[in-house]
């Protein structure tokens, strides 16, 4: 059993990130890891022709259920905000390690996964397994208890929506992007010169009164206002990152990579012109988010 010990723990590391990419918690990862080992320890490991592929088929099984069992119970609102204010990321909800989740949530990347969450169960494994894992579809088929063609179908339903539909040429959305990642930047920094200097004079920002303290206006006007209510609430830039927003280059708000806020930008030239915070959750629900891709 210390052997066997041994060989698992060589695996932790990679079943805790193929987990956390499935579930998108770094509490339920670990718990299905654990649980992995649990049923290795109850069968003759000799019968096991090779560990690895063994352990990644379990605990992709025990993340398709928690996935389908996720799916199945009320829908818990949208957003992270907590007596008016924007969880600041710091003390993930569920008691995980904040630095350890962070790292993870880094590593996999914010819009990432957001748009995981928006898949189907054997879509979000079948993606994760194959694009992410290079797992071979003949393995994956029966894990998604589907054949590898269904397989396959599966995990290029769920390409395209991670991937979106761009609305406009590369040269626009590469101009779009470099705007906005140097507003957020800016916000980021506390760079009112920055700002000041990537807004319009007659920039608007509209907000949804979720996304604010209660009692503040939902509109902006004019780059000093704009400018400095950024600033005011710069810390949410941290936990900012751009994705493509119904086929423009906008920016999802995700503490622990769960969606709060996405910000849609209205970019002209090299400035941005207006731009909405949007937290509803009906708002929410009706946008077309992808991953932009590098």
């Amino acid at each position: 059993m210390d052997e066997l010990a041994q060989r698992f723990e060589t695996q932790r590391g990679a079943l805790r990130a193929l987990a956390f990419r499935m579930l998108g918690s770094l509490t339920e990862a670990e718990d299905a890891v654990q649980e992995a080992w649990l049923k290795l320890s109850r069968v003759d490991a000799d019968e096991i022709r090779t560990l690895d592929a063994w352990l990644r088929t379990v605990v992709s099984r025990i993340c398709l259920d928690a996935l389908r069992s996720r799916a199945s119970r009320p829908e818990e609102p949208v957003g992270e905000l907590l007596d008016g204010r924007l969880n600041d990321g710091q003390r993930p909800a569920d008691g995980a390690d904040p630095e350890q989740e962070a790292l993870l949530v880094d590593a996999v990347g914010r819009a990432m996964l957001v748009v995981l969450d928006t898949l189907t169960p054997p879509e979000r494994v079948a993606f994760v397994l194959h694009d992410l894992f290079a797992v071979p579809f003949d393995e994956i088929a029966p894990i998604v208890d589907r054949t590898p063609v269904a397989a396959k179908k599966l995990a290029s339903r769920a390409r395209q929506r991670v991937h979106g539909a761009p609305a406009l040429p590369a040269t626009q959305l590469a101009r779009q992007r470099r705007v906005v990642e140097a507003f957020l930047a800016a916000s980021r920094t506390g760079d009112l010169a920055a700002l000041l200097h990537l807004l319009t004079t007659d920039v608007v920002r509209r907000a949804d009164a979720a996304a604010l303290p209660p009692g503040a206006p939902t509109e902006a006007r004019g780059v000093r206002d704009v400018a400095e209510g950024v600033l005011a609430f710069g810390r949410r830039a941290r936990l900012a990152a751009p994705a493509l927003v119904d086929g423009v280059v906008g920016a999802v708000v995700a503490p622990h990579g769960r969606l709060a806020m996405v910000i849609r930008f209205t970019v002209v030239g090299e400035q941005v012109a207006a731009y909405d915070v949007l937290a509803d959750p009906a708002r929410l629900r009706a946008l077309e988010l992808a991953v932009l891709d590098a």
